[in-house]
């Protein structure tokens, strides 16, 4: 049974700082490619950020790009996102996954499918 275990959410004053983990439990990390995505309240799953499964290739949605960093220590099994410059506009519930390296793209990450395992989210939550 593979778990994507998040953590790191929490609240944080805007233009503050976090920084997300997602520990998982597969023994093949670094057949996948990891990404981030998060929900807003109302609003529907967005895709945040991607890494491939070798960490050389980033893929991040416009919003966050220049605020946002994705990393994966293999080693350790575990994805980061280190969030700068946070809005109020960030707040949602963030969410790990990960896809396949050998059936996707980090890029083709961004349209949600091909998602083989997801996490159980993290709050995030950007006061003004």
């Amino acid at each position: 049974q593979v778990q994507l275990v998040e953590s790191g959410g929490g609240l944080v004053q805007a233009g503050g700082s976090l920084r997300l983990s997602c520990a998982a439990s597969m023994r093949t990390f670094t057949m996948y490619h990891m990404g981030w995505y998060r929900q807003a309240p109302g609003k529907e799953r967005e895709f945040v950020a991607a890494i491939s499964w070798n960490g050389t290739d980033t893929y991040y949605t416009d919003s966050v790009k220049g605020r946002f960093t994705i990393s994966r220590d293999n080693a350790k099994n575990t994805v980061y996102l280190q969030m700068n410059s946070l809005k109020p506009e960030d707040t949602a519930v963030y969410y790990c996954a990960a896809a396949d390296s050998r059936l996707v793209r980090i890029t083709t990450m961004a349209a949600g499918r091909d998602i083989m395992y997801w996490g159980q989210g993290t709050q995030v939550f950007v006061s003004t």
